[in-house]
């Protein structure tokens, strides 16, 4: 049976007009116009992906990324109006998987949505982890434990993260690096790379330690153990 979408749009027009699209590709859709609809859709219809605009009555979209991603990894493609880049930047580090900016044309939006579905569907859950001296990164349960205790971080930078550190010195193009953690047909640009690195970079202070994600200028970004 084909995917389960939640699309989340006060646009009824918008709305309708991706439900059909979806609909003729035989995914199964519903539609919501408010954030807090939203917030219930998701926890009693446990759709397979959420298309979600930004601006929203009640709650807007970064809310619900945010709470989504406190408890499940499903992926989340975001909507945003004005197409701002604090607007993008702020999606990924929420967690969101991909983002499109109105208008678009439907036809990208769906070739979006099998993209990420492909890779979603088809990941096997692992019992791999990666450590290293005050670092240890699992993909069998998504958790980082950090100098000794656990921090959560959003799916895609846990990705990002146990890839380069799988590969210790080994350099990677911000090209690479979305063919690797998002898919080979991922339609967003270089930046996400860096929006991810970036984050990362807060959240681990790696100063005193044996390891750090290093930029290789002109090239891209390496796991640089010493």
């Amino acid at each position: 049976m084909k995917a389960k979408i939640l699309v989340v749009d006060d646009d009824y027009n918008i709305a309708d007009l991706i439900r059909l699209y979806l609909e003729k590709e035989q995914y199964q859709v519903q539609t919501c116009g408010t954030g807090k609809g939203a917030i219930e859709a998701f926890h009693v219809w446990t759709p397979d992906l959420v298309i979600l605009d930004i601006m929203l009555p009640e709650i807007d979209g970064f809310e619900i990324c945010k709470q989504i991603r406190k408890v499940s990894r499903i992926p989340v493609i975001m909507l945003t109006a004005r197409g701002e880049t604090f607007d993008k930047v702020l999606g990924l580090e929420l967690g969101a998987d991909d983002y499109l900016v109105k208008p678009f044309e439907p036809k990208e939006l769906l070739a979006r949505v099998k993209a990420v579905l492909r890779r979603t569907l088809s990941q096997e859950p692992d019992a791999e982890e990666v450590v290293y001296p005050g670092l240890a990164i699992n993909k069998s349960d998504y958790s980082i434990t950090y100098q000794g205790k656990k921090t959560e971080i959003p799916p895609k930078e846990l990705e990002l993260f146990y890839f380069l550190a799988s590969h210790p010195n080994q350099v990677f193009t911000r090209e690479q690096l979305l063919e690797k953690v998002w898919g080979y047909d991922f339609l967003g640009d270089s930046r996400t790379v860096d929006v991810h690195v970036k984050r990362l970079r807060e959240k681990f202070n790696h100063e005193a330690s044996r390891w750090e994600i290093k930029t290789v200028w002109g090239v891209g970004y390496k796991f640089e153990v010493r």
